[in-house]
């Protein structure tokens, strides 16, 4: 078994799409701004995020709720220099609401919300002390 991607449901697909792509810096795959899907990948070429219209999913489901309550789902995305990033992606209109602060003596992290209010995490992994 193999993951594929992460796929997170929306509703202002737009938005989040600036997010992930300007914002964050990660690579569409096609360039459909509007949706109704989009794949965004690292530069280190890892599993991608997917955004997928919440209202498409709703139709293929018929069950799917127009907002979800509370978070459900933690996008985490691994960066050398956490301080650097986060310094970057604020100057292109991200908001930390956490970090970056240590999390383990082996960790970094800074946390915000896309526009969609779903938590991404930054990680810097940190080398041991030998």
């Amino acid at each position: 078994m193999e993951l594929a991607q992460v796929r997170l449901l929306v509703s202002d697909f737009p938005a989040c799409y600036r997010f992930y792509g300007e914002v964050l810096g990660l690579t569409p795959q096609s360039g459909f701004a509007h949706g109704p899907y989009e794949k965004f990948s690292p530069l280190g070429g890892s599993a991608g995020i997917a955004l997928q219209d919440r209202a498409v999913m709703a139709e293929v489901l018929g069950e799917l709720a127009d907002v979800p309550d509370g978070h459900r789902s933690l996008v985490v995305l691994r960066v050398d220099d956490l301080d650097r990033y986060c310094q970057e992606i604020a100057g292109r209109g991200a908001d930390l609401v956490h970090g970056p602060a240590p999390l383990t003596d082996r960790m970094r992290v800074a946390h915000l919300k896309d526009p969609e209010g779903n938590l991404v995490e930054l990680q810097e992994w940190l080398l041991m002390q030998g």
